[in-house]
């Protein structure tokens, strides 16, 4: 009982932990200006080894909550939980231009758990979407600046939004699981830009918007697992996301500043709720091939279209300016293996481990200037196993590149390195003896 209390406080404190970040950064790009900013690669360290699979994944030793199907997936009294870390370090370059920065985070903290015979429950905390950036530019121009003397300009922005999840799945006739998922949306993200005047006569202008944003909606998920030859056998997954309206809102307000007087210039508040903006769908299928406990491949495609989100020109999450973005379809491609020498060596550690790697292409839900601002790269994963039954500690790197340096884009390359902690425990056994 002692046990369960702190597995369960220890889940309230992560959840603390991730709700306290805000104003820290969950991720930095300058594409993050756009929108909710930079939409999460789902999934725990097991699955960002592979690729960021998981759609048609049934394996019960991970958590895998791409898929409420696969909660299932398990030894019966079985208890699981899985805590992540990342840290990403990032190279940008625009044309001679180059920069550099790192990132830490909490990227989710999932625990399930059998609820009756074939069915089984799980609750998480994940974040979905981050906003970091911070640029600045020096205006140019020989006749403004000839007249008002030096300006700057500073763009910045922080924030995140988290998802809680809770789902269950059910088997039946030890082939087909079906999964339901409720999901809460909530966070805030704040984005800023000043105008500041060398020329101490003129009034710097400070602007920016508050964005206070909630949503719920709910994920279906199928998986029908069916045996080829031998022990190996072929799992077919896909799931569906509803699409939602999100609710919240949105601070608007524009101050100018001299000296320590500060005049308001505008100050609007309007609700989220009547304005349209959405939440887009998402519909992904997977299929995976499985020999035994020793070997895995799977292939999954995702796609969301975004073109009905309403954020070009919405205040607080299209961008005005010289380059345009505008909302469009996302897809994503992605593949991934598993091996495992052999799992009950007693003589040699490294044959226990489990290894993996992938590689996928993702399609972000926006263009700039009409460019796509694709993502591609490869990853790797270990999982070292730790004391008994399931637990173990995963480790993985991601090496990508997201967009190009042609058409005056930034291009980034990025190394992000994940720890997983997989927890693993046998709940509810009766004695044998008294």
């Amino acid at each position: 009982m002692n046990r369960k209390i702190y597995l369960i406080l220890t889940f309230i404190v992560m959840c603390i932990c991730a709700r306290a970040q805000e104003g820290a950064h969950g991720a930095y790009s300058p594409y993050s200006i756009y929108g909710i900013g930079d939409i999460s690669k789902e999934g725990t360290a097991f699955n960002k080894g592979m690729g960021g699979t998981g759609i048609a994944t049934r394996n019960k030793r991970f958590i895998n909550y791409l898929n409420p199907a696969s909660v299932t997936a398990r030894d019966s009294l079985s208890f699981m939980a899985d805590f992540g870390l990342s840290q990403k370090n990032t190279v940008y370059r625009q044309g001679d231009i180059k920069s550099a920065n790192n990132t830490f985070n909490i990227y989710d903290f999932v625990m399930s758990f059998p609820i009756y015979r074939s069915s089984a429950f799980m609750v998480g905390i994940t974040p979905f979407s981050d906003v970091g950036y911070d640029f600045s530019s020096i205006e140019t121009d020989p006749e403004i600046i000839g007249n008002t003397g030096n300006i700057t300009y500073d763009s910045f922005g922080s924030g995140s939004i988290y998802q809680v999840f809770f789902g269950a799945g059910v088997t039946f006739w030890k082939r087909l699981s079906l999964g339901a998922e409720a999901i809460y949306y909530f966070g805030n993200i704040d984005k800023v830009t000043n105008m500041d005047y060398s020329n101490s006569s003129y009034r710097s202008i400070n602007s920016g918007n508050d964005l206070s944003i909630n949503a719920f909606t709910g994920k279906f998920g199928l998986q029908y697992e069916q045996k080829i030859a031998g022990n190996v056998s072929m799992t077919l997954g896909a799931t569906y996301r509803l699409g939602t309206g999100m609710k919240g809102y949105a601070t608007e307000y524009r101050y100018a500043n001299l000296s320590s007087v500060s005049d308001t210039l505008r100050y609007n508040v309007d609700t989220l709720a009547s304005s349209g903006l959405r939440i887009a769908d998402e519909i992904g299928v997977g299929i995976a091939l499985k020999g035994g406990d020793k070997w895995s491949v799977e292939f999954d495609y995702l796609r969301s279209d975004w073109t009905r989100s309403g954020f070009d020109g919405a205040r607080g999450f299209g961008v005005s300016g010289d380059s345009k973005f505008s909302s469009t379809v996302s897809q994503s491609f992605r593949a991934g293996f598993e091996l495992v020498p052999n799992r009950n060596d007693i003589r040699y550690f490294f044959k226990r481990c489990a290894y993996r790697g992938g590689i996928y292409y993702d399609q972000s839900y926006y263009k700039l200037d009409g460019n796509n601002v694709n993502s591609m790269g490869i990853t790797l994963g270990i999982t070292l196993p730790v004391f008994r039954w399931y637990n173990g500690l995963t480790l993985g790197v991601d090496l990508g590149q997201r967009a190009s340096a042609r058409n005056n884009m930034i291009r980034e390359r990025y190394a992000m390195f994940v720890v997983g902690f997989n927890i693993h425990d046998i709940w509810f056994q009766k004695p044998k003896y008294n």
